[in-house]
């Protein structure tokens, strides 16, 4: 192999994912003092540095080094030399990790010296072709790598579809590259036969790009070239995430039923992973569509599904489905916890439904199951609000009964209720009780009380005038 020089490299972008031996904690001792002597001697002086050491490199020592030297490959290749002359041949994983770092380091005459070198050991593999794979693409040099491909009978490697789908992997993990990866399918797919992995391979290409046309068309072809089976459910998975991603839900539920009479129906990994898309693009009708099939065809969702499907409803205002969700759940085995309850209950509260608030927080408490002190606070509020004093009244009994904490807010709530319909006697009882529990009374809601209690005459306001003596006293 020739020798490289680090001074003149301009690294790859992938580079900054190998750490050097500074950064590792798990590096063996040896193995970090002969990477100090890499990265401290002289060019001139490493091999007499490492020979110094009166270390005898074994071949996981090698392995090592190596692994920590993709920083400085003219050090590492001085390394590997020194180390081959030592007595012991080097292993097939220490020629494909030199092969690699000179790769990664864009040094292509290097890395072929190094490949010329494997095939005279007898050492070379598909290994080190994916790995020039790899070197190439990430740096947009895709042709090389297409070249390399074509030039593996020469080295003595066949090339079968783990190596194309090994080259399709490597166009396909760079950006917007799919529509490449396709032109060298198109031009191998007559040559060498094709397997499930390899529409798979372009489906995920495509849905990074969110191109949901060209994955249909893909798809069409993995179903005419390899049929339908099971074990390319990853396949399928990939392909029904991007319709769902191109906010083609009803496509997608037509392909699932299609996957369904082919004995190929998904599993609750995409319909999870599909809910998570819909979520965040905040679309609840595809959701719901989603979850139907889903259950309609005999899955059962686990209770984190059925929490994030109410919270999208609920976020939504859509109370009739998050309740349909919601008696649901014990008929698939599971039951609802705290949080699925007080998403519904805030969802009531904020669609002011003044009955049904009332009634669902007499079920929660039936099942055990308390609101949070904030449904506590605005439930009293807006069902004072709606004129049901005696329901908000139930609820702060409840809290203080439960010690559903802090009950500051929902004792504001409370007493500016009672306030706001007149209800001037049992103000002060309560008012009482609240001082007497050591909560606070808000500054403001003391000036809406004296407000209102001022414009009712002289009885109410002579009960605010005593409110706010004892009030100012705590």
């Amino acid at each position: 192999m020739e020798d490289t020089n680090a001074a003149t490299l301009k690294p790859g972008r992938l580079l900054q994912q190998f750490p050097s031996h500074v950064d590792s904690t798990d590096i063996t001792v040896t193995a970090r003092t002969l990477c100090e002597i890499l990265t401290r001697a002289s060019p001139t002086a490493i091999e007499t540095a490492l020979s110094s050491t009166g270390i005898s490199p074994s071949t996981d020592l090698v392995c090592e080094v190596l692994k920590y030297c993709y920083h400085y490959p003219s050090s590492a290749v001085k390394f590997f030399r020194w180390a081959g002359q030592q007595g012991n041949k080097h292993s097939t994983p220490a020629w494909n990790l030199m092969v690699d770092l000179l790769g990664k380091n864009q040094l292509f005459d290097p890395m072929w010296d190094a490949v010329r070198s494997m095939k005279q050991e007898g050492v070379l593999s598909i290994t080190t072709f994916v790995s020039i794979f790899g070197s190439y693409c990430n740096v947009g040099r895709f042709e090389e790598a297409v070249m390399s491909f074509n030039v593996m009978n020469k080295y003595g490697i066949e090339k079968d579809v783990i190596a194309v789908n090994s080259l399709l992997s490597a166009i396909c993990n760079e950006d917007n590259q799919t529509a490449r990866a396709v032109e060298f399918f198109e031009q191998v797919k007559k040559k060498i036969p094709v397997d499930g992995d390899t529409f798979a391979i372009l489906l995920e290409g495509w849905e990074k790009e969110g191109n949901v046309a060209e994955a249909t068309r893909t798809f069409g072809e993995m179903v005419i070239s390899v049929g339908w089976s099971p074990q390319n459910m990853s396949a399928y998975d990939t392909f029904l995430n991007t319709l769902v991603s191109g906010s083609q839900v009803d496509e997608a539920i037509k392909f699932l039923q299609l996957m369904k009479k082919n004995n190929c129906f998904p599993g609750l990994r995409f319909f999870s992973t599909a809910l998570v898309i819909l979520i965040k693009q905040n679309n609840p009708r595809n959701a719901i569509a989603l979850w139907d099939t889903m259950v309609g065809n005999g899955l059962e969702p686990n209770l984190t599904m059925y929490n994030t499907m109410i919270g999208l409803l609920c976020d939504n205002d859509d109370f009739d489905n998050a309740i349909r969700l919601l008696d649901q759940m014990p008929f698939n085995g599971v039951f609802a916890d705290s949080l699925t309850y007080n998403m519904i209950f805030k969802c009531l509260i904020k669609s002011k439904k003044v009955r049904e608030v009332s009634n669902f927080f007499r079920e929660m408490i039936k099942n055990e199951w308390q609101p949070t002190h904030s449904n506590c606070a605005t439930a009293i509020s807006m069902l004072f609000q709606g004129y049901d004093p005696e329901a908000a009244i139930e609820i702060w009994n409840y809290a203080t009964e439960n010690n559903i904490t802090p009950l500051d807010a929902s004792a504001n709530a409370l007493l500016l209720g009672l306030c706001n319909l007149g209800r001037f006697s049992d103000l002060r009882r309560y008012a009482d009780e609240v001082l007497d529990r050591r909560l606070s009374i808000y500054e403001s809601t003391m000036e809406d009380l004296k407000k209102t209690s001022y414009k009712e005459g002289r009885a109410a306001r002579d009960k605010f005038d005593s409110l706010s003596r004892r009030w100012k006293a705590c």
